[in-house]
């Protein structure tokens, strides 16, 4: 009668150990948009009234106007003694868009941008071949975020350089 109320004993004190364990690191459930951003830089953005994207990848291409709302940049508020830090957005002058695709993958990718200028006039066209870059924002473990990110200005369209 003791050894079954001893391995009882065994069995709990071994669960209660491994759940005290450190677990793994979890990795977010958080789906990868395919797509391309475009941020209009603040100096040229007066001169943006409508912005069209063009994306070609693969053999397949997607097009469309992109809606342009106001960019920001974070403000640094500094962190508590307990270290829980915060931000806030604070507008930048810039505009920033999206143009969603139906696939995006490591090969290089072309992005035309034309549009209509705050005057009515027709914007210059720019086209830009790139390779999206590959991040990891919540570590090797969780596997690759690819980033297709474009900045135009008065120069043309320039690859945004990763932010992380």
């Amino acid at each position: 009668m003791r050894k079954p109320g001893l391995l009882l004993a065994l069995l709990t004190t071994a669960s209660l150990v491994s759940a005290c364990e450190p677990a793994g690191s979890a990795c977010p459930a958080i789906a990868q948009a395919t797509a391309v951003a475009v941020t209009v830089t603040a100096g040229y953005s007066p001169r943006v009234a409508t912005l069209h994207l063009r994306a070609c990848q693969d053999g397949a291409c997607t097009e469309g106007g992109v809606e342009l709302r106001p960019g920001s940049s974070s403000i640094d508020q500094g962190c508590s003694p307990e270290g829980a830090c915060s931000a806030t957005a604070s507008p930048d002058g810039t505009k920033v868009g999206t143009l969603m695709l139906a696939a995006l993958t490591e090969s290089p990718i072309t992005v035309t941008a034309s549009g209509t200028a705050a005057d009515g006039g027709a914007l210059p066209v720019r086209t830009l071949e790139f390779r999206p870059k590959a991040l990891y924002p919540f570590g090797e473990q969780c596997g690759k975020v690819l980033s297709a990110a474009v900045v135009l200005d008065d120069a043309g369209l320039h690859q945004q350089p990763a932010s992380r």
